[in-house]
């Protein structure tokens, strides 16, 4: 009777977490849907800014998002599982690869302005490469480095070494195994760190303001060293600067719901991929 009662407030307090956690969601998307419904349009969506921000669209700050957030995808993705294939798969075990693994976990939790910074000393100043896409992309790409391995790590780990010892039994090599077994095995994990990676890199303000974003452009940038328009801090600016807040904020809450629409998608291909690759596979 007593385990029962233990039971019931148990799931009755998980209950309580997950309601109280949607709820949270569900305002936030309401705040944001009500407030930056009424400027969402054809127009708005396809037109480069004008009258200071005031009016057109936000088609460049939407397209440097998605150039930001997939060029550090590019290069955070294949370092991050490889460094996460080294660490589980062919390091000798003892106290380096602890540390390792430790700095890795530690480096989660740097702010992202110590990132932004890292940036401008090393890829817009030391490599020359100017503020741009590509130092934003780098910048942000190292900042989603430590969710990715510690993901593909846990993802890595938690495919049984028997699978492992059945595929070398049978003739395989060591990558052989890696790439053809544990790796389709252990993917949908691995997009679990990706996914939320995205939707981290996509948000972030403070490492794209040292290193790609520019307050204002006339169009689209012509290649990975040209100066972009992100959605974070376009609506940093439209927030905080200009003579003209009430066009503004409403712009700015706009923006706000086509970032969080635009990390849903991203987020939802993702998804998409991973609850394939665990159907496939199950």
């Amino acid at each position: 009777m007593k385990q029962a009662l233990v039971q019931r407030l148990g799931f009755g307090l998980l209950f309580i977490c997950i309601t109280s956690t949607l709820f949270f969601l569900g305002l936030i998307i309401y705040f944001i849907f009500t407030r930056g419904i009424s400027v969402i349009s054809w127009v708005f969506l396809t037109q480069a800014p004008r009258n200071a921000m005031t009016a057109g669209g936000v088609a460049p700050v939407i397209a440097g998002t998605l150039y930001l957030t997939l060029g550090s995808m590019l290069f955070a993705v294949p370092l991050g599982l490889a460094c996460a294939i080294y660490l589980c798969e062919y390091s000798p075990k003892g106290a380096i690869v602890n540390i390792i693994r430790m700095s890795i976990n530690n480096l989660a939790g740097v702010p992202s302005v110590v990132f932004g910074l890292f940036g401008l000393a090393v890829f817009v100043k030391f490599f020359g490469f100017g503020v741009s896409i590509l130092s934003g992309s780098l910048t942000l790409g190292i900042l989603a480095l430590p969710l990715i391995i510690s993901a593909s790590q846990e993802a890595l780990l938690s495919v049984p070494q028997s699978i492992r010892e059945a595929s070398l039994s049978l003739g395989a090599t060591k990558w052989e195994t890696i790439k053809n077994i544990v790796l389709p095995t252990a993917l949908p994990g691995i997009l679990t760190g990706v996914i939320l990676s995205i939707g981290r890199v996509a948000g972030e303000t403070a490492p794209i303001l040292f290193t790609a974003a520019a307050f204002y452009l006339r169009g689209y940038p012509k290649s990975v060293f040209s100066e972009v328009m992100a959605l974070p801090y376009h609506i940093y600016a439209l927030m905080t600067e200009g003579a003209h807040p009430d066009k503004q904020k409403a712009i700015a809450y706009g923006c706000s719901l086509i970032l969080l629409f635009l990390v849903l998608f991203i987020s939802g291909i993702a998804i998409f991929l991973r609850q394939r690759q665990r159907s496939y596979h199950g």
